[in-house]
């Protein structure tokens, strides 16, 4: 897609947006996804994709509310699909134990990781992981990662949304569905602060542990990274 027609459309979502504010839509009741689907270009996507379309039967990570979309396009492919909605399950469920003698709030990991990440035993070869670790509560950031560590086969690839700042329309929480040319497409999805904003340092100390790391620069305050296994 041409830069001007993505530019247009990332400002018809942006007017969008603005027109739910002033409706005073409460972020707290949008639940599910909502509103219309804006299609971004995205380089990561674009090569992953070339992985999913040269061979069947991979295990893949979908993390987001459900996308039909996402579902019919990967077990199209041959592919088999896990979804699990990290973003809603650690901001809505009762996770938080108390708060530390620093003033910080206490986390139950553990349960969180084993709710929403027991995934019984099954490896993964490809993890959609979008823009998940920007919304999650600091505390979960590094084991999330760590469990998907764990979980993924040598050599499998973990797509990662990261964005390079905390204010404006564009931190919204969305959903991405892909598509099968070289975007995908972003919907609102129950709105969650944006919680931080990783620096490309921060990025690779995160991953420290994984074998090989791929950037592609974007024009709309969004990084996205391909991490190999």
């Amino acid at each position: 897609m041409p830069i001007a027609g993505l530019q247009e459309d990332l400002k018809v979502f942006s007017r969008w947006f603005d027109k739910k504010k002033e409706e005073s839509v409460s972020s707290a009741s949008l639940t599910g996804l909502t509103g219309p689907k804006v299609p971004r270009h995205s380089g990561g996507w674009a090569a992953l994709r070339q992985r999913l379309d040269a061979a069947s039967g991979f295990q893949a990570i979908d993390i987001g509310y459900t996308s039909p979309a996402n579902i019919n396009y990967l077990t199209g492919l041959g592919h088999s699909v896990f979804v699990t909605d990290l973003v809603r399950d650690a901001c809505t469920g009762n996770w938080q134990t108390g708060v530390g003698e620093d003033g910080n709030p206490v986390w139950n990991v553990e349960d969180f990781l084993e709710q929403s990440l027991d995934f019984s035993g099954r490896m993964f070869d490809v993890v959609l992981l979008w823009s998940t670790l920007d919304y999650l509560p600091q505390a979960f950031v590094f084991p999330v990662v760590a469990r998907l560590f764990e979980a993924t086969n040598p050599g499998g690839l973990v797509l990662a949304f990261f964005h390079t700042q905390t204010k404006g329309e564009e931190t919204a929480h969305c959903r991405f569905h892909v598509t099968p040319g070289d975007v995908v497409e972003m919907q609102l999805a129950q709105q969650f602060p944006i919680q931080r904003a990783f620096s490309n340092r921060g990025i690779e100390r995160l991953f420290a542990p994984w074998s090989g790391y791929r950037q592609f620069l974007a024009k709309d305050g969004v990084s996205e990274v391909i991490i190999t296994r």
